[in-house]
């Protein structure tokens, strides 16, 4: 196991001396070298479809840093758009896209199997990427998990309370579900792929699975969570997965077993001492500094990282934000936080 790269290592259960770190979006808008390769795209979804490009951005932060993982360069939002979906981008406001509210509009989506045509560039840019990551880092591929892309899928956008999904999942449950599962279906089939093309380790990011209480939260992010595990698992056995329920809250206790993640990704809603206690007690946690210390920098971000650290030092941790990076973000802070986590100062 020594002889595996840190996140491995951290994913098979490892202790580590210094937690491996990597950030959620680690290529964006508050580094000058990516806006520059944007600006060369000429815009977001570009820059998504350009192998060589995305491999750039996707590179460009461990060029910089030296992080122990590169995360794919892409969005959740290409699955919907490979499904038939409208998408596009508004600057300054975020993504646009066709919506589904009924069974008709559901059925009226592409088959499964019809997504790798339009996802091919994104299984090109993993191809990139793996041949060019250093030895050492670990290539993470990525998709949007179904209930948090569906909430964009019907609303057409991005909402505070997603309250469009609610209602559409209250109103029809049966139509919901079918989105549900198309979106599941497609998701493991675009992971599948991209772990062909190379990932060393997959992502599912559910950005608003805190939004989902009690039968809702087992039905639509933890089920369709274990059934893309588990189909992944089948073809991939020796792939580790994390999964990301964000503000779960409580109901991280027990995910990993329940859904069968490789390691639980925590936001900085729950502390770390009791997700040391309640969720790293099933196996591998990231996490879980919160995002704004990258803007604040300072005292405060060496404290909250080094207890972080000592938090989870007693079994697998990658340390990461809690969220992802803003585009307000200080470069230096980042490096603070690399630098604060590999001199090991925080365990006296």
């Amino acid at each position: 196991m020594t002889e595996k790269k840190t996140i491995l290592r951290a994913l098979a259960g490892e202790t580590q001396d210094v937690p491996p770190i990597w950030m959620m979006r680690q290529a964006g808008r508050y580094l000058p070298e990516y806006r520059a390769t944007r600006a060369q795209a000429g815009d977001f979804l570009s820059l998504c479809y350009n192998p060589e490009l995305a491999a750039e951005v996707t590179l460009q932060p461990i060029r910089r840093y030296g992080f122990d993982a590169a995360i794919l360069f892409a969005d959740i939002l290409l699955i919907p758009q490979a499904l038939g979906a409208d998408l596009w981008f508004v600057t300054g406001e975020g993504p646009r896209l066709s919506t589904i509210t009924s069974q008709a509009e559901v059925d009226a989506l592409k088959p499964t199997d019809a997504i790798h045509d339009r996802l091919s560039p994104i299984y090109e840019t993993v191809k990139i990427l793996a041949r060019e990551l250093p030895k050492e880092t670990t290539l993470i591929g990525f998709a949007g998990a179904p209930w948090t892309v569906a909430t964009y899928m019907i609303a057409g956008r991005g909402t505070p309370d997603q309250g469009p999904a609610h209602t559409f999942k209250n109103e029809d449950r049966a139509a919901f579900s079918a989105l549900m599962e198309r979106i599941t279906d497609a998701t493991i089939e675009y992971l599948a792929a991209q772990i062909e093309a190379g990932a060393e380790v997959v992502k599912i990011f559910d950005s608003w699975a805190g939004s989902l209480n009690g039968a809702d939260f087992q039905d639509f992010a933890l089920a369709p969570t274990a059934k893309i595990i588990a189909a992944l698992k089948a073809r991939h056995p020796n792939v580790p997965i994390i999964a990301f329920p964000r503000e779960a809250g409580d109901a991280y206790q027990g995910f990993a077993k329940a859904t069968g993640a490789d390691c639980v990704a925590l936001d900085n809603s729950v502390a770390p001492d009791w997700a040391a206690q309640h969720v790293q007690v099933d196996g591998c946690v990231q996490g879980n500094l919160a995002s704004a210390h990258m803007v604040t920098g300072g005292q405060k971000l060496i404290d909250e990282t080094g207890a972080i650290c000592r938090a989870f030092a007693g079994g697998p941790h990658i340390f990461n934000l809690g969220h992802g990076i803003t585009p307000d973000a200080d470069p230096e802070n980042v490096q603070l936080m690399i630098d604060t986590v590999r001199s090991g100062n925080w365990r006296s």
